[in-house]
């Protein structure tokens, strides 16, 4: 375990994940943790790898999350596992002294060598000589890592757009005026243009760029709309063409008729400079967005785009709140119309790596309280698709109270989502089993433990100790009837594989002490050996020996439990009543 620290901009995340990236002989994904603890219990195995990222607490916040830190770093050195915590700069004065021992500075790194790697990464041709200029000398030395990243990224972007020349000087020349220089050619052109509607048309052509240019005109509408403005100037003929609008303010419209800015990067120093510089309207702007999704003249890509802008601004400026606002509203409306939209948007803020955990709480909050339809089948697909990737265990947390709170399809969805998790991931099965035993066999609850335990769709060796308390839960509160069915595939499958005695011993243990439960269970071992095989299954139909042998370890084991002592074949058993 080690703990990273250094001011900010240092690279601390990317470090602590290359850290946890370059373990040998991983077999199982890095994993983040949250910063506060939540239900359940943590367990490890061997080399499991975890990322513990503190860096965005605040000090009103940290006992707490040093507090979870201490617990896990108590589970992660009992199971051998491996962790790298990031730690919020500033605050090592309240670190506790048990710590101190683990914590490493992290220095600046080398700001020519990352910027060199990030242009290879991009496949950016360049020689070393271009990179001795006075400009870039300054952002190697001052500039965060992930500033350096976005001036490679936007050095990638201006060759392959072919409009600022054909060298990477050129290239690069166009990428450091657009990471340094347009937040003050912004300032200015807004004050040579103070009108409402310029600097609402300019927002909104920056919001919508490559769109067609009659969706920047009705989003200024929209916007001006919803700010209260009323209409300045000449109506009708006699004020500009849309074309004459957009040349004043430095706007083109290509071919196609789509919004293109001249210069690289510049919509987004528009964005960024209204939502910096109009905190006050910032609420309105997510309420405009939401009405700019609903123009005709924005094709699906299009309305893709506006989201990731806004979310993007909304996150840089700490309003992570404002995309959460979009998705209730998205999944409130008519059905199914703006859910991609919402899916969206919840995804890029569970991606973003200051928010993510905001995001991941969010979505745990919406899981336990009364949601939408619409919102259950947006959260069942984040779960699935976006928080399973990094973090199985919390999506399966939150996948659980979607099966057990909704109805109809969703909850469904959710339980088919929760299921094929488990079925992959021995934790994942092993904390649902341990979960849904512990409580009453609710509506829901019985299906989810009859669907967790059936052995068709099964991929990993379940854990024995989970899987006999599933099935005792079974066994005690539902009747024979319902779980009998799951209890013959069971069989089938040791007749049809290497007989695995921790399978059947589980099942045995999971009636030990109580009487009617050997009792149903025996009856039910005794139907399946006398029974002819069914071809549903899918399996080869097994040999009636094989059948009887599988049936007399049951019926010889339950004896015992039983207090009956002798062995008793299972052929014959039924009829004469034995077990009953």
């Amino acid at each position: 375990m080690v703990l990273l620290d250094g001011p900010p901009g240092l690279g601390r995340r990317a470090a602590a994940t290359m850290l946890l990236e370059e373990v040998p002989a991983a077999v199982r994904p890095v994993e983040e943790l949250p910063p506060t603890r939540e239900e359940g219990s943590f367990e490890v195995s061997a080399d499991d790898r975890y990322l513990l990222d503190l860096s965005n607490v605040t000090d009103g916040d940290y006992p707490a999350a040093e507090h979870a830190l201490i617990q896990y770093r108590s589970v992660v050195e009992e199971g051998d596992a491996r962790m790298v915590v990031v730690l919020p700069a500033g605050l090592g004065w309240m670190l506790h002294d048990d710590l101190s021992s683990l914590v490493v500075t992290l220095g600046r790194p080398r700001g020519r060598a990352v910027f060199s790697r990030h242009l290879r990464a991009r496949e950016v041709l360049f020689d070393a000589a271009d990179l001795d200029t006075e400009e870039l000398g300054q952002l190697f030395v001052s500039a965060p890592m992930r500033e350096l990243a976005r001036l490679a990224e936007l050095v990638a972007e201006a060759r392959d757009s072919k409009r600022y020349g054909t060298s990477f000087r050129m290239w690069c020349a166009e990428a450091v005026a657009a990471a340094t220089n347009w937040a003050e050619e912004v300032a200015r052109q807004l004050r040579e243009h103070g009108g409402a509607h310029e600097r609402a048309l300019l927002l909104a052509a920056a919001m919508v760029s490559d769109a067609p240019a009659g969706a920047a005109l009705r989003g200024a509408q929209l916007l001006l709309d919803v700010l209260g403005h009323e209409k300045e100037g000449p109506g009708g003929l006699a004020r500009a063409s849309l074309g004459e609008q957009l040349t004043q303010l430095g706007i083109e419209r290509s071919d196609d008729g789509r919004i293109v800015f001249r210069r690289l990067a510049y919509d987004s120093a528009v964005r960024r400079h209204f939502w910096n510089d109009f905190p006050d309207l910032r609420p309105a702007f997510r309420d405009w967005v939401v009405r700019c999704n609903e123009m005709p003249e924005l094709e699906a890509k299009c309305r893709m785009d506006l989201i990731a802008r806004f979310a993007e601004q909304a996150m840089a400026t700490g309003c992570p709140d404002h995309v959460c606002t979009l998705v209730e509203t998205w999944t409130r409306q008519q059905v199914g119309r703006f859910r991609a939209e919402a899916a969206t948007a919840l995804e890029l803020g569970l991606s973003h790596e200051r928010f993510g955990s905001y995001f991941r709480s969010r979505v745990y909050d919406w899981a336990k309280g009364r949601i939408s339809p619409g919102l259950a089948s947006v959260l069942t697909d984040v779960c699935r698709q976006v928080i399973a990737a990094t973090h199985p265990e919390q999506a399966a947390v939150r996948l659980r109270y979607l099966a057990l709170r909704q109805t109809g399809k969703e909850r469904v969805a959710a339980r088919t989502a929760l299921l094929d998790l488990a079925y992959t991931n021995r934790r994942v099965f092993s904390r649902l089993a341990d979960r849904i035993a512990g409580i009453p066999l609710a509506e829901g609850a019985d299906e989810l433990l009859l669907g967790l335990l059936d052995p068709a769709p099964l991929r990993i060796v379940p854990p024995y100790k989970e899987f006999a308390l599933g099935w005792r839960a079974l066994l005690m509160a539902r009747s024979a009837r319902e779980w009998t069915p799951l209890l013959h595939r069971w069989l089938d499958t040791l007749v049809c594989e290497p007989l695995d005695h921790r399978v059947a011993g589980s099942l045995i243990v999971a009636a030990a002490g109580d009487y009617g439960a050997l009792n149903r269970l025996y009856v039910a071992v005794c139907e399946w050996t006398v029974s002819t095989p069914s071809d549903d299954s899918g399996m080869e139909p097994a040999p009636p020996e094989a059948r009887q042998r599988i049936g007399e370890l049951f019926c010889r084991e339950i004896d015992v439990l039983l207090g009956v002592g002798a062995a008793h074949f299972a052929d014959g058993a039924q009829e004469r009543g034995e077990g009953i």
